[in-house]
């Protein structure tokens, strides 16, 4: 959950890595660092708090150097101190290194070297990976990193450097995520390949049990073992522009506008006349799909929400055997798992610990497994290997918005091309549903027009102790999605219940202070949700109704309604997510918050 950067080249070191660094802090931004080697000299530079601090730092400081590491810290073991911060030096100060992950027998290490009279400095699981790199090196960087990787055990990705290698840096990776980059005279290495793209589009994703040694000349690639192999880039198809705010206070703003494009670039070769194709995609026969049986949908956080989308929506098209489940308990649950299961396992990042070894256990077990990821030839999709890649772009915004959009574009495509393979799905459906997809990018785009109304009803409830969601059937996800990005970015109390379930406990905390956001949607179960919002009324609860144009009785039930065009039963979480997106955006700018990144919070997360 940390962000890596390393530098080899003829360019300012620190300017590159604290680039890279910001780049960065999505993934961590608790304390930052800094370790160049200059005259066959280590010098480190740390600090509390955030990347721009530490520029300031190495400004004051005129720290420079030949090549160097650096690192943002989202804390797991040790407090955020600056003597936690990494980078970490051994105490002969022969070598230096940073860390993303978790060594979980560090405790073991440190008490092993402690007894060899080795001094620690810090209280971090790191520190024992950079001592015992300092105990066993003898000048030879790859049969010390050899010897480290038998002995730690947990997930790291490991940018080293020796101090007597003047023009190396080294690299190790096991379950956490890391890219090396090469361009002219220069190497590059960094926990997400955003930070490179402004230095090359042509990068290698580290696999598990790999290791590197980067100079200016060439990256040559090892496994665990010291033995070198081949290994083939890949080319980012990625625009540096992608990752600057444009004319937007912050990312998440940005990327909420950005949805319209989104869903239309998800839509593009995968619908046309009217029908949903995806076989240029997955090489999946009709007699394949016949024998499964059963869907387990597999993810964490937002893309968990988007996966309730999805199942709502297959089992009005298919006769499906569908379970949703979070990635951090279905791997520990004896769920019954074997041929006749297709998993899918949805990522943002392709890097989320959870779901990859929750894709791991289903792929032993036998189950035809799938991925639905915005990263190309991230981890689990080159485990899993089938795959339906969300075209949303980089997201920065540690909250998730415009990869939500895409991600339920591509479920719900692709729940209809699997019930159309079974032939479950009738012509006349598959129309419907894919002219109503065609359209929704333009009615995403008009929700947007609303945004100072939306700002405004923000301003009103930004003061309000807590926010209770509520919505049936297909409203029900997006108020769950809506809750989430609300206690994200303004750390309000906010949570989404199915619409019914008010009157089995919740209702006990209404009152004037504790406002209803209402997903009511014009429909055959838009009077049940009416009656379960006359049932807040009567406790003095203000209401916020997410509401269908042309609702002209939904105003005799709230003074704050927010209209959203109409579209087909099945597509409303398109169309209500925007809107509270907008809301939780507004109501946290007015509590200024930090929106990009909110407190305690990692946009990637690496380690369980």
């Amino acid at each position: 959950m940390c962000g890596i950067m390393g530098y080899i080249g003829d360019r300012e070191t620190t300017k590159v890595i604290l680039e890279g660094l910001a780049k960065h802090e999505y993934r961590g931004y608790d304390s930052a660092g800094i370790a160049v080697i200059k005259d066959g000299k280590i010098s480190e530079l740390r600090t509390t708090g955030r990347v721009f601090q530490l520029a300031e730092k190495v400004a004051a400081e005129h720290f420079t150097g030949d090549f160097g590491i650096g690192h943002t810290r989202w804390a797991t073991h040790g407090g955020v101190t600056e003597n936690n911060a990494h980078p970490h030096m051994s105490s002969d100060n022969n070598v230096v290194l940073v860390h993303n992950g978790i060594i979980e027998n560090a405790r073991e290490i440190r008490a092993e070297l402690e007894a060899q009279g080795i001094k620690f400095h810090t209280e971090t699981d790191t520190e024992s990976a950079v001592q015992y790199l300092g105990w066993v090196y003898n000048g030879d960087p790859k049969e010390a990193i050899v010897k480290l990787t038998r002995r730690i055990r947990g997930a790291f990705a490991l940018v080293i450097m020796f101090r007597d290698r003047n023009n190396e840096i080294w690299v190790a990776r096991k379950g956490s995520p890391l890219v090396v980059g090469h361009a002219g005279n220069e190497g590059f290495c960094a926990s997400d390949p955003t930070a490179l793209l402004e230095f090359t589009r042509d990068v290698w994703f580290m696999d598990d049990d790999e290791m590197a040694r980067i100079t200016k000349e060439d990256c040559i690639f090892f496994d665990f073992e010291g033995r070198e192999h081949e290994k083939k880039s890949m080319h980012l198809d990625w625009d540096a522009a992608m990752t600057s705010r444009g004319k937007y206070p912050h990312f998440m703003l940005k990327e909420i506008h950005e949805q319209p494009d989104v869903v239309a670039h998800s839509l593009l070769g995968r619908v046309a006349n009217g029908e949903v194709d995806l076989s240029h995609e997955l090489s999946w026969t009709a007699e394949q799909i016949a024998g499964w049986k059963k869907i387990h949908f597999v993810a964490c956080g937002t893309s968990h929400y988007a996966t309730i989308v999805a199942a709502h929506i297959m089992e009005t098209l298919g006769n499906f055997e569908i379970r949703t489940e979070v990635a951090s308990e279905y791997r520990y649950r004896n769920i019954p798992i074997g041929p006749d299961t297709l998993a899918i396992f949805v990522s943002q990042s392709g890097e989320t610990a959870d779901t990859l070894h929750a894709a791991r256990l289903a792929k032993a077990k036998g189950a035809k497994c799938l991925v639905i990821t915005n990263v190309r030839s991230s981890t689990i999709h080159r485990e899993v290997g089938d795959a339906l890649i969300t075209p949303a772009g980089p997201e920065i915004g540690v909250a998730a918005t415009k990869t939500f959009t895409a991600q339920i574009t591509v479920l719900t495509l692709l729940g209809m091309y699997l019930a159309k393979m079974r032939g479950e799905l009738s012509p006349e459906t598959e129309k419907r549903l894919t002219t109503a997809l065609m359209d929704i990018p333009s009615k995403l785009a008009s929700i947007l027009t609303q945004e100072k109304a939306i700002e405004q009803t923000a301003r009103n409830f930004a003061d309000a102790r807590g926010f209770f969601f509520i919505g049936r059937g297909l409203a029900y996800p997006p108020a769950l999605e809506g809750a989430l990005k609300l206690k994200e970015i303004s750390y309000l109390h906010a949570e989404a219940y199915p619409a019914g379930e008010m009157k089995h406990g919740p209702i006990a905390l209404l009152d004037k202070e504790l406002p209803v956001v209402a997903l009511v949607p014009q429909g055959e179960l838009w009077e049940k949700t009416i009656s379960n919002i006359e049932e807040s009324m009567a406790r003095k609860s203000p209401i916020i109704a997410i509401a269908t144009e042309g609702d002209s009785e939904i105003s005799h039930y709230s003074e704050n309604v927010i209209y959203t065009p109409k579209t087909e039963p099945e597509l409303f979480p398109f169309i209500a997510v925007v809107p509270l997106q907008l809301f939780a955006y507004y109501v946290a700018r007015q509590r200024g918050c930090d929106i990009d990144m909110p407190r305690n919070l990692a946009k990637s997360v690496t380690v369980e």
